[in-house]
């Protein structure tokens, strides 16, 4: 306790982001300190899980310090500390349930294990001080694509998932196949911003009327494809349009399904998290979707929607003053299910 809040130390390291944040009342970022490896994965094209979680293993220590020192705040004075235990790469996930259990352990407070996809919808919350459930949350990442029902602080319901590549993964695919390097969903971005949405026409995969189900590998197939038949005819390929194409494809399908979540459960608020929720595009058509059928369209920062502590201290902080807290028992959980 501090200054009579609840001071939450939340640790995030699913995947190659090592962070730590202090939180006070679920909504106050104090501090949120994020070791990046990007660069390091870069050479691969992609993250490798036996060097991440060798960087969160160096990192971890210093970056708990960081973001107590920079909150101000004591080891002493936090309440409880909240942890990703999944989803993610396992290895990694370790090395930050492994601190936040010896963190627990020796100043006898409360430990709180926090599901990755909670913690990015639970960014929303420090975006918007006034949001509350309930609503309709689109959440899109590297690892994952969900329509997902919030109900109250704690209780949510998947509408729908992908079958196959989530959409940052997809980003990521087609971004190598037009040579644009890793991260691919920002350069994608980016690129497509110079090019014709309309030049080439790759399929809408909408599996079915009803379905809130999304499927991205046909359309990374597509892209591969359309590259392959242009290079052997000998034409040169103009990336922006291939890019901006391939970008409006998936994301038409996003944005109708996730309307039409938003209409079938008569929310009036939606949200969106996650790494692609930082698409310029996808942001621009939420927006204009959501202005014309009266939905308030909540997006969080840029820095939010990527992995970081602050989103998983806030979502901690509900499961903690609800009374949800773990032994030291808890396990991390690669493919964790919401």
């Amino acid at each position: 306790m501090k200054d009579g809040k609840t001071i939450i130390l939340g640790i995030e390291s699913s995947c190659d982001e090592t962070s730590a944040a202090v939180v006070a009342d679920g909504r106050t970022v104090l501090s949120d300190i994020i070791s990046s490896q990007i660069e390091i994965h870069k050479a691969y094209g992609g993250v490798v899980p036996e060097i991440a979680s060798r960087h969160h293993l160096n990192n971890i220590n210093t970056v708990v310090d960081q973001a107590l020192e920079q909150a101000e705040t004591t080891i002493n004075e936090v309440d409880a500390v909240g942890v990703t235990y999944g989803p993610g790469l396992v290895g990694a996930l370790l090395i930050g349930l492994a601190t936040a259990k010896a963190i627990a352990l020796c100043k006898r407070i409360p430990l709180v294990g926090v599901h990755h996809i909670h913690g990015h919808i639970s960014a929303n919350y420090i975006q918007y001080p006034s949001l509350e459930p309930p609503f309709m949350a689109l959440v899109v990442s590297g690892g994952h694509t969900n329509i997902v029902n919030v109900t109250d602080y704690n209780q949510c319901e998947v509408l729908g998932a992908t079958r196959d590549d989530a959409v940052g993964e997809a980003f990521d695919k087609v971004a190598r196949v037009l040579g644009l390097g890793y991260p691919g969903g920002p350069k994608i971005d980016r690129i497509a911003k110079k090019g014709n949405p309309d030049a080439v026409p790759f399929k809408r995969v909408y599996l079915g009327r009803d379905s809130l189900e999304f499927s991205f590998s046909g359309i990374k197939t597509g892209v591969l494809n359309y590259v392959h038949h242009e290079q052997q005819l000998g034409r040169e390929i103009h990336v922006p349009d291939v890019a901006a194409s391939f970008q409006q494809a998936v994301l038409d399908v996003l944005v109708d399904k996730t309307m039409a979540a938003v209409q079938r459960y008569a929310r009036d608020t939606l949200v969106v998290a996650g790494g692609v929720a930082a698409n310029s595009r996808l942001r621009q058509m939420l927006q204009q979707r959501c202005d014309a059928a009266g939905i308030r369209l909540c997006v969080p920062a840029p820095v939010l929607c990527t992995d970081n502590a602050a989103m998983i201290g806030c979502a901690a902080y509900y499961k903690y003053i609800a009374g949800d807290t773990d032994d030291l028992s808890l396990d991390a959980v690669a493919g964790l299910t919401l």
